[in-house]
């Protein structure tokens, strides 16, 4: 295995924000009408119904596959997962929403906790250390080769 380096997941992380915005914007439109566009210009919140699918939705969805698929589906498209730094095993609960509220700390100063992956020999960003968590890729990527019988 190697280490997922930066731009990898950053094509995970495209592919993760498309899929949300054709999951969590249709329902809002349907939730609130085509008004949420407006209200959504004007506040964070447009409501309660905002808040459960825009931001409790998407934390339980991607908390969900890192402990069911140790990954979320753009990182499963890039052959990408997250396992615990120590053993490579599955994510514990705990360390999972860890990385999930680490994103935010990631975030706030200017994106640095993010793009501390491009520049750290593990390629982990600060919600990584925080969690105590490794994105790893597989060196072989493809279908496994076939090996024939010589006898």
């Amino acid at each position: 295995v190697e280490y997922a380096g930066f731009w990898i997941r950053v094509w995970a992380s495209i592919i993760d924000s498309v899929l949300l915005v054709c999951v969590i914007l249709p329902l809002l439109l349907w939730i609130y009408g085509w008004e949420y566009l407006e209200l959504a210009d004007s506040s964070l919140i447009a409501g309660p119904a905002d808040f459960l699918v825009s931001w409790v939705m998407p934390a339980v969805a991607v908390i969900a596959f890192w402990l069911y698929k140790q990954a979320t589906p753009g990182k499963m498209l890039v052959h990408a997962r997250v396992v615990d730094a120590k053993t490579g095993n599955t994510l514990t609960t705990s360390q999972s929403v860890i990385r999930y509220l680490g994103y935010f700390v990631s975030a706030i100063p200017f994106c640095l906790g993010l793009i501390w992956v491009a520049f750290d020999p593990r390629k982990q960003g600060w919600h990584d250390k925080l969690a105590g968590t490794v994105v790893i890729r597989s060196r072989h990527r493809g279908p496994e080769p076939v090996v024939f019988d010589k006898s």
